[in-house]
């Protein structure tokens, strides 16, 4: 079903353009070999706002050094000491804002009950494209979602680790149906490859970098921060729960707008494929990953429901920034397709 794309695993891209101060001054410092430049004091840091275009896409940056990297940018940059207390920087400066404003359970029960009834009149992005986007307003859609989904499943894999007994066996399997259960051309990002390649749009690895907006990026990023501390175990599982719970629906609506907008075969598989894994997935994690963990640490209780709260309000910005665009008339991204 898929072809190959080596531009989404073997070229990675140049850096970003930068949006303000703290990402100029690490666009500038990237370019140079670590311990040879200056990196934004803690003043710029703290004033910036947290979901802002500067520390958002300063903190993609970071982040993307543990993934695929920039071309011409050394390698070494990913341990660098000062970097690295930068990104810190960042981070606390992200979760706390997340922490005050995304926090509204603390029993994940009950975070998780919220996302298992479908509204009857859904008004998010993915009902507007099955009833009445237009084909632009698609393929912006899916030059936003590329910065997720051509890392899909990657930043979850740092989880793995830190559980055991039969959490770690139920996300594992999870995982490995993400990576293609085995199969290079079944990997959910190469199939999302495919979907772009179908829409005429450019599957390169962080070729939508630039043209995404801030409220991509933290939702991109805030997978990356769960990913990478231990500490936050427990929202990461929240975080994918609700990932795999409103997955199968929301993909199910996107498969019917690409078949009324024309779209070809490989762009409607990769989303009828994830109706029927993700309504599996969705009880794999609930039942296997989220019940296990809880047994066994059961103080990571509000961290779980955390997780799941903060992805449903950085999904929810991003879908109301989009819609209000587009209901505007205007283009969602910073460079128009």
């Amino acid at each position: 079903m898929s072809e190959t794309h080596p531009a989404t695993t073997t070229r990675p891209m140049p850096l970003p353009t930068a949006r303000g101060e703290v990402s100029g001054a690490l666009v500038d410092a990237l370019v140079r070999e670590p311990g040879g430049a200056t990196l934004p004091d803690g003043r710029s840091l703290r004033e910036a706002d947290p979901y802002g275009d500067d520390p958002q896409l300063a903190l993609y940056m970071c982040y993307e050094l543990h993934y695929q990297g920039f071309s011409g940018v050394d390698d070494a940059w990913e341990w660098d000491p000062e970097l690295l207390r930068m990104r810190q920087a960042l981070e606390r400066r992200f979760l706390d804002a997340l922490l005050s404003d995304a926090t509204t359970h603390d029993d994940p029960d009950a975070a998780v009950s919220g996302l298992l009834v479908e509204p009857v009149d859904g008004t998010g992005v993915s009902h507007f494209l099955r009833d009445e986007g237009e084909l632009w307003q698609l393929r912006e859609y899916i030059a936003h979602r590329s910065l997720y989904q051509l890392k899909e499943a990657d930043p979850h894999v740092w989880v793995l680790p830190r559980l055991r007994g039969r959490a770690k066996a139920a996300m594992a399997a999870v995982e490995y149906d993400e990576f293609g259960a085995g199969h290079g051309d079944r990997v959910h990002a190469e199939l999302f490859a495919d979907l772009m390649a179908d829409l005429g749009l450019d599957p390169a690895y962080n070729h939508y970098l630039d043209a995404t907006s801030a409220r991509m990026l933290a939702v991109v990023n805030m997978m990356s921060l769960l990913g990478l501390h231990r500490a936050l175990r427990g929202a990461l599982v929240g975080h994918f729960a609700t990932v795999e719970i409103t997955s199968s629906p929301a993909s199910d609506r996107l498969a019917q707008a690409l078949r009324r907008l024309g779209a070809g075969e490989a762009a409607v598989f990769f989303y009828t494929e994830h109706v029927e894994a993700d309504a599996v997935h969705e009880q794999v994690v609930r039942h296997g990953v989220i019940d296990d963990l809880l047994k066994r640490e059961p103080g990571l209780a509000a961290d779980v429901a955390f997780g799941v709260d903060a992805t449903v309000f950085l999904e929810d910005r991003f879908a109301d920034e989009v819609l209000d665009t587009w209901r505007k008339g205007r283009s969602s991204l910073r460079v128009p397709l």
